[in-house]
């Protein structure tokens, strides 16, 4: 997984409460278990006038003009506005991976669905929660703003915007700890190789019928 401490990234507005799962990354895309790929569905049913499927080379596919990711200003946005309830619906973890794919690090919202929030951080993804007045402040200062840009500094919790403005959040010391260093649940695992060898070792020797 990809460590996370300081990023300083254009934004965008998706101004839409209660953003499902299904929305995020619709379920004829669930098929793949490969975690990269799904950057160009994301939103796929908001961001293109046709039906999307799986492998579906999208370049030429019509474009919804009025999606915010379809305006060129907010190409290459690494921070994602929302509204309350981003992540709901069921807990299919392609979502972090397709906002992961297509370049958000970053999402700031009011509130999160529970294992959606989780998802993010096992996917290098920094899920913040912010008061709904801050996150309107935000969303209007970026739509109103062209190239608007917030740093993150996940180390001292804060956000920082262009004038200057540091806005602090809160994140479980944890799960800070494993974005910092880059450790999945994998990742985690792994540390204690050495551990789970030896472990290992001595219950075949205990056990040696196993062998058998």
């Amino acid at each position: 997984m990809q460590a996370f401490t300081t990023l300083t990234g254009l934004v965008a507005p998706l101004d839409r409460a209660n953003v499902d799962t299904d929305a995020i990354i619709p379920k004829q895309f669930l098929k793949s278990i490969s975690r990269t790929g799904f950057g160009p569905y994301l939103f796929d049913e908001w961001r293109y006038m046709d039906h999307g499927e799986p492998g579906m080379d999208c370049t030429n596919r019509p474009l919804n003009q009025d999606f915010v990711l379809n305006q060129s200003r907010y190409a290459g946005s690494q921070v994602l506005l929302a509204r309350q309830n981003f992540g709901c619906g069921s807990s299919r973890e392609h979502a972090p991976w397709a906002l992961e794919d297509y370049g958000f690090r970053v999402i700031i919202a009011p509130s999160f669905a529970d294992i959606f929030f989780n998802n993010c951080f096992k996917n290098g993804i920094l899920p913040i929660v912010l008061d709904d007045a801050i996150v309107d402040k935000l969303i209007k200062a970026t739509e109103t703003t062209e190239g608007y840009k917030l740093t993150v500094d996940l180390p001292s919790q804060t956000i920082t915007t262009p004038d200057g403005e540091a806005i602090s959040f809160d994140v479980d010391d944890f799960r800070k700890m494993c974005l910092l260093e880059g450790l999945d649940d994998i990742g985690l695992t792994l540390q204690h190789a050495d551990e789970i060898r030896t472990f290992e070792a001595k219950y075949q020797q205990a056990n040696p019928w196993l062998n058998q």
